[in-house]
């Protein structure tokens, strides 16, 4: 499900910590009214980076493999929980799950580690700026109770980077000590970034990531929390596209779906509906003919059936597009190119395609962005987001810094942000999920 073109040493797994843990985990207190002692995890106890047997041998064999460190709660800890103050960010756009891992944060620190000095910082790294207008929101468990129960972010949201430097100053004016941040790879970079300038002033200050992405393309993470969200929001607007396009002669449901670089949530969406014919996603082959091609093919299939349903995912067709709008690119706050428009760019050539040939049509265009990613999450992503924060809170207080938590090969472990953030997770055009779209789809495999 992975295509990219990185490789990374064993070395590149190691995780940074900052001094000897010199703490008793107050988790093994809770023992005391248990029949067995809470389930400790040593540093030495480590996962496989791949698990294909093939992949192993080709690469020099088990001793050469990279490992990641297990996630869990460690028997001793770097800070003293009495002592310590967290503070909490959450970065980017909109996912579903932020608020589940806020609360999840601060349930876990304020009742597990009995941490009491909890911060908020307000509207993403804007909020943690010396000269910021947003103070921050001191939390505990009844501030954050029903939060889970909302879309969105509490603390707010923003994108584009700050300045390091005025960050350390900040943290250390406050005196936070360990500092949780929840993004994508762009404001994992910039958690990279504010960990080095500490590292520079001798701060031992922990920088913990919880990996947000609802496109799902963070690298090494078997699934990125808000993702199962995503999609099965999707499959709703997907259903009301079905109900247009049948409900006309030559009716066309058309979807455009979050996904800049890659396409799990269009993919993942066609597979849960089964009514979508054509899935159109970034990583798809493409040639120089494919729009003509694609165009033609839809117009069999309204031949044959007389209704049709697109899913495209955001990021797919820009070369095309730009080619065509003659257009120049262009950056947002956090320097992401913007996209082109690619679904009034379909529906407008499908419009001028079919009335050219004199093709009786009516073109409905959904595009649910704001509400997929503005959504409670799922329960099973809800699940997902509990576990991530647990086991951020506890790779913290162990002094590790410099690291995301996430889940690979069904395990939750440690993985350095540098490691997530060398490239892209993306829909693999050979794997066994894109197989299955064309499968389920009956779309050819390039449009030629």
């Amino acid at each position: 499900m992975i295509s990219c073109m990185v490789r990374l040493e064993m070395d590149d797994f190691v995780i940074r910590d900052l001094g000897s843990c010199l703490y008793d985990s107050p988790l093994a207190d809770l023992a005391m009214h248990r029949a067995h002692t809470p389930r400790f995890v040593d540093d030495d106890e480590r996962l496989l980076l791949h698990n294909h047997l093939g992949r192993i041998h080709d690469t020099g064999g088990l001793d050469a493999q990279p490992t990641l460190e297990i996630a869990g709660p460690r028997r001793n800890i770097f800070f003293n929980p009495a002592e310590t103050t967290v503070g909490i960010v959450t970065c980017g756009g909109l996912c579903p799950g932020l608020n589940d891992v806020i609360r999840g944060l601060v349930m876990e620190s304020w009742y597990r580690y009995g941490i009491r000095n909890i911060l908020g910082f307000r509207f993403g790294y804007k909020g943690l700026v010396p000269d910021s207008d947003f103070a921050p929101i001191k939390l505990d468990p009844e501030l954050v109770s029903e939060i889970h129960e909302q879309g969105g972010s509490m603390l707010g949201s923003s994108r584009g980077p700050q300045d390091t430097s005025d960050i350390a100053d900040r943290l250390a004016e406050l005196g936070v000590n360990i500092l949780f941040v929840i993004g994508g790879d762009g404001t994992l970079r910039g958690g990279l970034d504010i960990s080095r300038e500490l590292h520079k002033r001798n701060a031992p200050i922990s920088l913990i990531g919880v990996p947000k992405t609802i496109d799902n393309d963070l690298l090494w993470i078997d699934r990125s929390f808000g993702f199962d969200t995503a999609y099965t929001e999707a499959v709703n607007a997907i259903i009301s596209a079905h109900n247009e396009a049948r409900g006309t002669y030559n009716g066309i449901g058309l979807v455009k779906l979050m996904g800049r670089h890659s396409g799990f949530i269009a993919a993942h969406a066609t597979l849960a509906t089964s009514h979508v014919n054509f899935c159109l996603i970034p990583e798809m082959p493409l040639l120089p003919t494919s729009n003509l091609a694609f165009f033609d093919a839809l117009r069999e299939r309204l031949q044959r059936r007389h209704h049709a349903v697109i899913v495209v995912a955001e990021g797919a067709f820009q070369d095309q597009i730009k080619m065509a709008q003659q257009a120049q690119d262009s950056t947002d706050a956090s320097g992401n190119t913007k996209l082109l428009d690619v679904g009034t760019f379909l529906a407008e050539r499908i419009g001028n395609y079919m009335s050219e040939l004199g093709i009786e049509h009516s073109l409905k265009y959904i595009d649910p962005s704001y509400i997929i990613r503005s959504v409670p999450a799922t329960p099973s992503d809800s699940v997902y987001c509990w576990r991530l924060a647990q086991n951020a809170v506890h790779a913290a207080m162990a002094g590790k810094t410099e690291m995301v938590v996430g889940r690979r090969h069904g395990s939750m472990v440690h993985m350095p942000i540098a490691a997530v953030t060398a490239g892209r997770n993306r829909v693999d055009p050979e794997s066994d999920i894109w197989l299955s779209v064309l499968e389920t789809t009956g779309q050819p495999a390039v449009f030629a």
